[in-house]
């Protein structure tokens, strides 16, 4: 089931040539079918942390580039050096901040900041900046299924985010 785009009061009809993001977090282990036919055609997955399998941060990396954080079920994993607690980056002009902890994040200093860790969707702006929480794709809390996230960006900014439910 699909939610219908929230557009944080940008233009969605400017969405030609946009890079997709899609955003994950909270698999724990298990990346359903759903989840994995949503994530086809994805420029660029973002994983928010509690990935707790070597085998499927590698799979993910053959569906598309992939930016991914440690989560606090993922301290003895071991996904190489470019997965940290915290990953800032710079994508089609957005300065973009990624960890587990919501506190973790230094949103007064990036376009985009991503957390997981509650399993619960969120979206909210605070000043310039976007924080996002995909909920939990594997293993939901609360009334709502499993979910994540999608955001289309081109020159420098967000053009649409949605949240996807997986069920």
């Amino acid at each position: 089931m699909h939610l219908p785009n929230r557009f944080c009061g940008r233009d969605p009809m400017n969405s030609a040539s946009a890079k997709r993001i899609d955003i994950i977090s909270d698999t724990h282990g298990y990346l359903s079918p759903a989840l994995l036919d949503e994530l086809k055609g994805a420029d660029l997955i973002i994983h928010a942390g509690d990935l707790t399998s070597e085998m499927d941060y590698e799979h993910l990396c053959t569906i598309a580039p992939v930016r991914a954080v440690l989560g606090n079920n993922d301290y003895y994993r071991d996904y190489g050096p470019d997965v940290d607690r915290l990953a800032l980056f710079t994508y089609e002009g957005l300065k973009f901040a990624v960890a587990h902890y919501r506190e973790d994040l230094p949103v007064g200093s990036v376009d985009v900041a991503i957390n997981g860790h509650t399993h619960v969707t969120k979206e909210a702006q605070v000043g310039r900046c976007l924080v996002l929480n995909p909920g939990s794709a594997s293993y939901p809390r609360g009334t709502r299924g499993p979910t994540m996230a999608r955001m289309l960006v081109k020159d420098g900014k967000i053009i649409s985010t949605k949240f996807i439910d997986l069920d």
